[in-house]
């Protein structure tokens, strides 16, 4: 008997507290075919990230396995108010399509926003929208996500501090700097990974020198000066 790709796993919302199915792809088909530099999987099959968002057919209340599983009382008053009460009940629980995963990580954002979820749930939404778009390689779309979750990443940095996850944080806002075509920007942050003696994590100072590399090269094929920073 063949393996269904999906399964379904028993989610309570933490507004109405009702349980709900949500589908999840198999651990075993979610290793990717090939990733980009800023981590967006591409999969032979089904696309794990489309079912990232876990949302509630009763209310409406869309969250990802890192969200808060308890909302405050000003939390609950401000979905209830912005969200809740305009809910079209709908079921998600499914399959999903690209336009059904576009839905529900737009509605996933429109709750962490209006909640105030922590800004690292906010910056990963808005960067998966951006790759959303790329599949579909809508460039002006993945362009204007990726400048907002690169704003939203440079939160991160800026109100969490250091952390175990520093020299991945600060690596993808090189990245996203890149990708915009911030060059000098994106220069700033490889470097910081590059030079900080407190930073460990070989991996990542090894991607910030090659994306420095690469950055270079695009500015030369554009035509563009080098500055003494992007010549390291």
């Amino acid at each position: 008997m063949e393996m269904q790709p999906l399964y379904n796993i028993k989610i309570n919302c933490a507004y109405c507290e009702n349980e709900f199915s949500t589908s999840r792809v198999r651990p075993s088909l979610k290793r990717a075919i090939r990733t980009d530099s800023d981590f967006c999987g591409y999969y032979r099959e089904l696309n794990p990230d489309y079912y990232v968002v876990r949302i509630c057919p009763s209310c409406g209340f869309a969250s990802t396995e890192n969200s808060n599983d308890r909302l405050t009382e000003r939390q609950r008053n401000e979905f209830a108010k912005h969200i809740g009460s305009r809910f079209v009940k709908r079921d998600y629980g499914g399959s999903r399509d690209w336009d059904n995963a576009l839905e529900t990580y737009k509605l996933a954002l429109l709750c962490a926003q209006t909640i105030g979820e922590k800004e690292r749930i906010i910056a990963s939404l808005l960067h998966h929208i951006a790759w959303l778009y790329r599949y579909k390689e809508d460039h002006e779309q993945e362009q204007r996500f990726l400048k907002h979750a690169l704003n939203s990443y440079i939160k991160v940095y800026e109100n969490e501090g250091a952390g175990d996850n520093d020299a991945r944080l600060m690596y993808l806002i090189g990245e996203l700097n890149r990708r915009v075509g911030a060059y000098n920007e994106a220069v700033k942050w490889f470097s910081r990974v590059i030079n900080d003696k407190r930073i460990m994590d070989a991996a990542m100072i090894r991607a910030c020198r090659e994306q420095w590399a690469l950055l270079r090269e695009e500015m030369q094929a554009k035509g563009e000066e080098l500055t003494e920073e992007v010549q390291g």
